[in-house]
């Protein structure tokens, strides 16, 4: 929603005369700014309070109800209804859990009804008292958009006396999406200080910004992806059908009438290359990677962890376009939802809901070591685009794994593998790297090159998760059999 939309809907409150009004935001000096615009449009007054200063910008009464939030809901009640007034209170959802200031608050939700003016409280995350929440009208102010933000930059450039090319502005206003204005302006402050203008060479310290507002956020991780899809061996079919999605968020595609994709769900033994195919998703898409720890959500007071999946989806399609990956999804909506009171059965519909809905360039990449415990309304189709099963490397997938692994750690060097491929059946991909470099510091040890003989002692000494859990993976593959997941690579080979 951008700014001009929000203060449409905005203007619609005040003037259907909704007295309690609370914007859903951290942006004190934004939402400020927003409600200056509406106090010309709606001809009204607009006055702040805090508990430090006081009432301020309105005459005969500067600093009143300084450290007094009560006295200010007395002056509000008493105010000339000829007037119309819009009050900005901050921070006043410390003082709610007071009797005496929720009681004053509920006698003004009823008489303000009869004037013009509204009492606004502006905060982040809050859990109003339940004797308040029917009296409270709940405003969400989304992140800027691109229109916003295109605007706010081409300003702070003009204010400075430096001109900014128009494709450079596009290009930096995408970049920002998904952070603040105070983020924005901390950015444009930095490029100002170090070369007097704004300009492509921002870019990295915007994504260096969205690093710690990711990392602020605690439920999010803003990973750093440095491979492609070219770094997995195997898996052809998933990468054929990623180049099909990754064509599906182009405006081509949408004139065509294809809808955005929602994502993907990888399951499968540990060590088949899950949390390497949604990095190197991100890295061939071009699209930052943010990981989602889903037991973060989980907080111990009632309502929290609603209130951060709320953010965490905010935030996510504020950064769009984006990965999002939900890594091991199983462990943290696996449970029955009983001995959380519901909150986790709570939390896993607002996904659920969110991933069916959804309308911004968030491809969700969930996955998952086993299919046990997720619950069925997860498995749905729908919720994901497609479900595919990471299987055991094959003996071609097995020779590919390998080459990689030798051509990125002993570049140049040139092995015979057919001996070690036959040696390594049923090894998994992290297995394999982990045969590999077993065998590295064999040849280490005698200060001398790796050989093939490395390679064969490495797999004779490791022991695979297919003999130690033989019974789960067979489970999962006859799960994925009844046609309930793809395989992500090409038909095996017959020996395999």
């Amino acid at each position: 929603m951008s700014s001009t939309a929000w203060g449409s809907h905005f203007d619609l409150l005040v003037r259907a005369r909704t007295p309690l009004i609370w914007i859903r935001s951290s942006e004190e000096a934004r939402v400020e700014n927003l409600l200056n615009q509406a106090a010309i449009r709606l001809q009204s007054q607009l006055v702040s309070w805090n508990f430090v200063d006081g009432l301020s910008g309105v005459l005969n009464a500067e600093g009143l109800g300084s450290r007094q939030p009560m006295a200010m809901l007395q002056w509000l009640r008493d105010l000339n209804p000829s007037c119309p007034t819009l009050v900005l209170a901050k921070d006043f959802h410390r003082f709610c859990d007071d009797p005496g200031i929720a009681r004053m608050l509920r006698n003004l939700e009823a008489s303000l009804r009869s004037t013009s003016h509204n009492l606004i409280l502006c905060c982040g995350q809050w859990t109003p008292p339940l004797d308040l929440d029917e009296a409270l009208t709940l405003l969400d102010l989304p992140l800027p958009d691109a229109s916003d933000l295109r605007q706010l930059i081409s300003n702070i450039s003009l204010n400075s006396g430096g001109f900014i090319d128009p494709h450079v502005l596009d290009d930096l206003a995408e970049a920002c999406s998904g952070l603040s204005e105070m983020r924005v302006r901390q950015v444009a402050a930095r490029a100002l200080a170090r070369r007097g203008a704004i300009g492509a060479e921002d870019l990295t310290e915007v994504l260096e910004e969205k690093r710690q507002s990711i990392a602020r956020s605690e439920v999010l991780e803003f990973c750093r992806c440095d491979l492609g899809t070219e770094a997995i061996g195997g898996h052809e079919s998933l990468k054929i059908w990623l180049q099909q999605r990754h064509r599906a968020f182009s405006e081509q595609a949408r004139s065509f009438g294809l809808p955005l994709p929602r994502g993907v769900l990888l399951v499968g033994p540990q060590g088949t290359g899950k949390s390497l195919t949604a990095k190197a998703i991100a890295r061939s898409w071009s699209m930052p990677l943010l990981r989602l720890d889903v037991g973060r959500l989980f907080a111990g007071l009632v309502g929290a962890s609603e209130a951060r999946t709320r953010d965490m989806i905010q935030l996510a399609e504020a950064m769009s376009p984006c990965v999002l990956w939900i890594d091991e999804i199983e462990k943290g909506f696996g449970g029955n939802g009983r001995s959380d009171g519901g909150t986790s059965q709570r939390v896993l519909a607002s996904v659920l809901t969110w991933m069916a809905e959804k309308r911004s360039s968030v491809f969700v990449v969930a996955t998952a070591n086993s299919v046990e415990q997720l619950p069925p309304e997860l498995l749905r189709k729908g919720r994901f685009d497609e479900i595919f099963l990471l299987d055991l490397p094959s003996s071609n997938e097995r020779l590919s794994i390998l080459g990689l692994h030798l051509q990125q750690r002993r570049p140049g060097l040139i092995l015979p593998l057919d001996t070690v491929v036959s040696r390594s059946e049923g090894f998994s991909g992290a297995e394999l790297e982990q045969m590999v470099i077993e065998a590295m510091h064999l040849a280490f040890a005698e200060q001398r090159e790796l050989c093939e003989t490395d390679l064969i002692r490495a797999a004779s000494q490791l022991i695979p998760l297919s003999r130690t859990a033989s019974e789960s993976l067979e489970q999962l593959k006859a799960w994925a059999a009844g046609g309930r997941a793809r395989q992500a690579s090409i038909a095996r080979s017959k020996e395999d």
